[in-house]
């Protein structure tokens, strides 16, 4: 549940209100009566007016942004995977595997009999 004065953006206009898509407004109250579908009551300054809207109409204004840098940085790497001839990193990119664990799990040691059954006793003792 969003807190009361957060600055939301409108993504969506499932109830067909003329809601100002793309624009923003503040939460400023909630709807806790239990028989209608709307969620929250936003006020959208450009327009000067109150909007009932259910939840999935709208989106904190901090997680947009989040995903649009999270989409321009995947867009960077492909161009520069690209432009380099980086066929892992284009690879590794496109799959979703940005970390690379697969590569420090390949350098670990290789652990003797004692050691290997002395570390399943302690966790299996947990």
């Amino acid at each position: 549940m969003l807190r009361l004065g957060e600055r939301v953006i409108v993504i969506g206009d499932s109830l067909e209100q003329n809601l100002p898509i793309g624009g923003y407004g503040y939460i400023i109250a909630y709807d806790r009566n239990n028989d209608n579908i709307f969620d929250y009551v936003i006020r959208v300054p450009k327009d000067n007016k109150h909007y009932y809207v259910p939840a999935i109409d709208i989106e904190l204004e901090e997680v947009l942004l989040h995903e649009e840098a999270a989409r321009v940085e995947k867009e960077a790497l492909i161009d520069f995977a690209l432009a380099t001839k980086n066929e892992e990193l284009f690879r590794r990119v496109m799959n979703g595997d940005a970390s690379p664990e697969p590569e420090k799990e390949r350098d670990k040691e290789v652990q003797s009999r004692e050691e290997f059954i002395k570390q399943i006793g302690l966790k299996a003792w947990i």
